[in-house]
């Protein structure tokens, strides 16, 4: 995630009226994700909150609960130019990224020719990350973090704005390995999706089994979307929800004066955890209506932002305790 820059000072006028502008077209997006993905509020806000950031986000969840289908429905009703890479254990880099081919032109001149990897995308599926090699993975660091990739010493930029949406199978272990924490650590929120609420999965049965299945639509635009991006780095963001963000990532930290996670946690969140929830709080504030973000934000993001960026200690994982357990006591100190 970039540093964050300091916008030009916008009044308050102008702010409410962006922001409400900005509101009618995040509902037309809700009720366009809504129409293909039946319940799963908390993951689709989650994830739109991950994308109103500007960030990336890693889809946790087991097979058959819409994944892929949630990816897709995005990049359809945002308009953004999506790709899908389907991670396996033969994949390499220049899959990835693309490679550089020799040509020869008809006076026998021989030259190098790019051809772009389908990373040249907005919105980048990488389904079943877990399922490449490291090697492979680490691909993708550059373009998450500086929004580049460089091959043969040439800079190529991405496409504006740049996603990368992965999803996880947690069940499986055969023939996969774990991210980097390098990797994790630029994914701005880990989305953990559950089984369905029954009324959601009752709707399921009834509208995916027939002739036709529902179709998304678009209604927004990438550049849309980018200025809805820059209006959110532009909210304003309380005194106490910056000290509330200081004190819970601090207190993550072992060896910063908390003898619990001291305990319990072996390396903790850096300060790419501290801007991932300056911006998700803000995003989340405008998802909800509000011109800016309060601790309960904080509070209600703490755990997707932080939990793919802490390890525990032998000890604790002894005891059965778990990242989320330990995140849970935490946020009760801010």
């Amino acid at each position: 995630m970039s540093v964050m820059v300091k916008e030009s000072p916008i009044s308050e006028k102008d702010m409410i009226a962006e922001a409400e502008k900005a509101l009618a077209d995040i509902s037309r997006i809700r009720d366009g994700v809504g129409r293909v993905i039946f319940g799963q509020e908390n993951v689709v806000e989650r994830t739109l909150v991950a994308l109103l950031a500007g960030g990336h986000a890693l889809l946790v969840g087991v097979p058959g609960l819409a994944k892929t289908k949630l990816v897709e429905t995005l990049g359809v009703v945002l308009g953004l130019d999506s790709r899908r890479i389907q991670f396996t254990p033969d994949l390499m880099p220049s899959d990835i990224l693309g490679s550089e081919v020799m040509e020869q032109d008809e006076f026998g001149k021989r030259s190098f020719r790019f051809i772009s990897g389908p990373i040249f995308a907005q919105l980048l599926m990488a389904d079943e990350i877990n399922r490449a090699s490291p090697r492979t993975q680490s691909a993708l660091l550059q373009a998450m973090q500086e929004y580049h990739v460089t091959i043969a010493g040439a800079r190529h930029d991405l496409p504006a704005p740049f996603h990368v949406l992965a999803t996880q199978n947690p069940l499986e272990q055969e023939g996969t390995y774990p991210l980097p924490e390098a990797q994790l650590d630029r994914f701005l929120m880990q989305v953990d999706i559950l089984y369905p609420e029954i009324e959601a999965e009752r709707r399921i049965l009834l509208e995916t089994t027939g002739v036709e299945d529902a179709k998304a639509q678009n209604v927004l635009q990438p550049a849309r979307l980018k200025e809805i991006q820059t209006l959110i780095r532009r909210m304003p963001v309380p005194e106490s929800v910056v000290e509330a963000i200081l004190t819970l990532v601090r207190s993550a930290r072992p060896s910063q004066g908390n003898a619990e996670t001291d305990k319990l946690v072996a390396w903790g969140p850096g300060p790419r955890a501290s801007q991932a929830l300056m911006l998700c709080t803000r995003a989340r504030a405008l998802y909800d209506g509000r011109l800016a973000p309060s601790v309960d934000d904080v509070r209600a993001l703490a755990e997707p932002v932080l939990q793919h960026r802490m390890a525990l200690t032998f000890a604790a994982r002894a005891e059965g305790t778990s990242v989320r357990d330990v995140v849970a006591k935490l946020v009760k100190g801010i």
